[in-house]
């Protein structure tokens, strides 16, 4: 029998892992008939949400962002998506970037259908339009060698232009590879594990971490990371960019 008691997650003031045998499922309105699991947000300190978001037959995402962009990545399965007068069958590891004042539909998806999303409230940038609505796609070819360590990949999954205030990259550690240092740095991050199996190391505490696990990160939270296991280590993650440090 399991222990009730026990679980790999953990939350902190500066990070937290959140392993699936803890969810906990939430409403969302215009989301219907799936199941939404909160994984960050502000109310644990974030800048950001992070959601998990599993799709049943008839499965529906409806609303409009408003404050918030956000970006949908399909974890697993497919369904069709209207936005701005276009709609796009997606499917898994192709995303959907969102920007703020769009109305969205996400309908008809596979059973089991998984969605991750980052939410961030956008900040204007003078002289710089809005970004408008961005589709896009896992792609291994467009992940080149990070810090000339060939096991080490990241995937830019949004256009590094000073319209966008938020970055979403996709990491790839092959078997050996590990963070070349511990990094100590203003970016928040949130992330969820694609693939695989790790060792994460946040502000000198050590965490196993797999497939399905998320991670918060707050700003200047050290973190470093190694693969385990026999496959590569993936996962997907946000970050902050682009604007200035201060609101002073």
């Amino acid at each position: 029998m399991e222990i009730s008691a026990l679980t790999r997650s953990v939350v902190k003031r500066n990070h937290a892992v959140i392993s699936p045998d803890g969810y906990i499922n939430s409403n969302v309105p215009g989301w219907t008939n799936c199941t939404v699991n909160v994984i960050i947000n502000e109310q644990m300190g974030a800048r950001l949400c992070q959601t998990i978001i599993s799709l049943r037959a008839g499965g529906r995402l409806e609303g409009k962002t408003l404050a918030s962009q956000i970006f949908f990545y399909v974890v697993e399965g497919q369904l069709e998506v209207s936005v701005s007068g276009e709609t796009k069958t997606l499917t898994q590891n192709q995303f959907l970037y969102v920007p703020i004042g769009k109305e969205y539909l996400f309908q008809n998806p596979t059973e089991g259908t998984q969605i991750l999303t980052f939410h961030k409230v956008y900040e204007p940038l003078e002289g710089y339009a809005v970004p408008g609505v961005f589709f896009g796609e896992k792609d291994d070819s467009k992940a080149p060698i990070y810090m000339n360590d060939e096991a080490l990949r990241i995937q830019e999954l949004l256009p590094n232009e000073p319209g966008f205030d938020m970055a979403v990259n996709i990491f790839t550690y092959d078997l050996g590879g590990h963070l070349p240092m511990v990094e100590t740095h203003i970016m928040e991050h949130g992330l969820l594990y694609l693939q695989g199996q790790a060792v994460y190391m946040l502000d000198q505490e050590w965490y196993p971490v797999k497939k399905g696990d998320s991670i918060w990160m707050a700003p200047y939270c050290q973190q470093w990371a190694t693969t385990m296991g026999k496959e590569p280590s993936v996962y997907i993650y946000y970050k902050n960019v682009n604007r200035f440090p201060t609101v002073v």
